[in-house]
């Protein structure tokens, strides 16, 4: 096989596992209700199912870099594809809801690994140009993933079941690292300094407590004493991140590109898509499937509305670059995503598809603007020499972002709906948690006396309010990326917007 041969095939199998990985987030939330069904489990424990996968995956994107330098990329590369496979089968054979969560944890695992070491594999067989071209097409995958994902998922599930929708990653996974196997050669950094085992452990450590707090504390309260520990815990924790790192010789997170003001900016930037897209990947699926009784065919539809635009605007985004400054740009995409949010908090449950569809692509499109800077920016406000770091530390900050940011709303949510239910009854908070995971009849058995209109109806009311705030949040941080990134355009993003892929 010719090298052109070999990188062209090593290409497509990394964009393969780019295109698997948004089935894996995307995908459970499609079939949560049927999940739910099968296998049982507490709102808790329902919500890991979302969780367990971002923070896992957050939590050792950069030690994955680290290990793949240090003992081979196509090892690293080929492994991560083995564990999202085996990950895959083992949610099919699972018994109950902890090990079907604890196999999306690994699932997780295995995704990082082949995220990273397929990214650093591409960058060692690719130069210039011809670098920008493989990874625009990294990032097209991956679009393509995350906006027909949700429609797939809905096919699968009615045509085969949930169970054809978590075997879909597995799947892909499994061609990808065929191809691999046979077409990547074996590439190491020999200066790595290894993993930062210290660093790395209390940063998993202050993400999994503070995870476990957030989720734990509508079903036990916030003054409980478990998610009262599980909080201090991931605060000492952090604490403790921050000392390593500012000590060791070679830390994981190179704490001094922080005094770049303009790095700090595109930091905020990078959890503006958290709270203002990625959590209504899974809340909306929940809602239309399980609240609302829609099939998951048509939730994909409507999910296609929210997730399509980022196929066609980051492209936008890109050619827009040579004329305006990336905090302009940023700032109304972020904007037009808060004004999407809003009208879509007017949209009662139950809506079709015509009277919300605007409020969706508003916010697909919104997002899409500096959705297609971001990657660029994170390498382009850095000295050169430290761009690899700081990309590291912009994809660890965007994915355990959007974990944290699923915990934060979905507690959020919960709290509201129990709001609008607790001047009546005594089990709202309950019944609410019950409510915020899809479960409407267990919800309605908690709430005697209730009708399922008037449930929706308090469920809207909750959603409504959470989308703006949500709102509110977006204009905010279009206000502070503008203020960080303001000045000359930025070209250089513009150019390199699709380079990295997204994740």
């Amino acid at each position: 096989m010719s090298s052109s041969s070999n990188k062209n095939w090593l290409l497509a199998a990394v964009c393969l596992a780019a295109l698997g990985m948004p089935l894996s987030f995307t995908g459970p939330a499609v079939v949560l209700p049927a999940i739910r069904d099968a296998l049982g489990g507490s709102p808790v424990q329902l919500n890991w199912v979302t969780n367990a996968f971002m923070l896992s995956f957050g939590a050792t994107l950069m030690a994955a870099g680290a290990l793949a330098d240090a003992y081979g990329r196509k090892r690293v590369f080929l492994l991560g594809l083995a564990v999202v496979a085996l990950s895959s089968s083992l949610l099919t054979l699972a018994h109950g809801i902890v090990s079907f969560d604890l196999a999306r944890a690994l699932q997780g695992l295995g995704s990082a690994a082949a995220f990273a070491a397929g990214t650093a594999a591409l960058a060692q067989v690719f130069d210039g140009a011809a670098r920008t071209r493989a990874f625009s097409l990294i990032g097209t995958s991956f679009g393509v993933g995350l906006s027909c994902g949700a429609i797939l998922s809905g096919w699968l599930a009615e045509t085969f079941g949930w169970q054809a929708v978590m075997l879909s990653p597995g799947a892909i996974s499994l061609v990808a690292l065929c191809i691999a196997s046979v077409s990547m050669r074996e590439s190491r950094n020999p200066n790595a300094m290894g993993l930062d085992m210290p660093g790395t452990l209390s940063f998993t450590a202050a993400l999994s407590l503070l995870t476990l707090g957030v989720l734990q504390a509508p079903d036990s309260g916030w003054a409980s004493p478990w998610v009262i520990g599980a909080l201090a815990g991931a605060a000492l924790t952090g604490a403790a991140f921050i000392a390593i790192e500012r000590r060791v010789a070679h830390p994981m997170l190179d704490l001094s590109l922080f005094r770049f003001p303009r790095f700090v900016g595109v930091q905020l930037l990078a959890a503006a898509p958290a709270y203002g897209f990625v959590v209504l990947l899974v809340l909306l699926p929940i809602r239309f499937i399980g609240l609302e009784g829609r099939s998951a065919l048509e939730a994909g539809s409507f999910m296609f509305a929210l997730s399509g635009p980022i196929l066609v605007v980051p492209t936008l985004a890109a050619w827009l670059a040579h004329r305006y400054s990336a905090g302009a740009i940023s700032a109304v995409g972020l904007l037009v995503c808060a004004a999407g949010l809003f009208w879509l908090s007017r949209c009662a449950p139950g809506a079709p598809l015509h009277d919300i569809v605007w409020a969706l692509l508003l916010i697909g499109a919104g997002i899409g603007l500096p959705w297609g800077l971001m990657d660029g920016l994170a390498v382009s406000v850095v000295p050169r020499e430290r761009a690899g770091m700081a990309s590291g530390i912009f994809n660890t900050v965007r994915v355990a972002g959007e974990g944290i940011a699923l915990a934060l709303v979905g507690a959020g949510l919960t709290a509201l709906v129990a709001l609008q239910l607790g001047r009546v009854f005594p089990a709202a908070s309950q019944a609410a948690q019950r409510v915020t995971t899809g479960d409407l009849s267990q919800a309605l058995a908690l709430l005697p006396g209730m009708d399922r209109a008037a449930l929706l109806h308090a469920y809207g009311a909750a959603f409504g309010t959470l989308l703006c705030v949500l709102a509110g949040v977006t204009v905010l941080t279009a206000l502070v990326v503008f203020a960080f990134l303001r000045g000359e355009a930025q070209a250089e993003a513009g150019e390199v917007a699709l380079e990295s892929p997204t994740c």
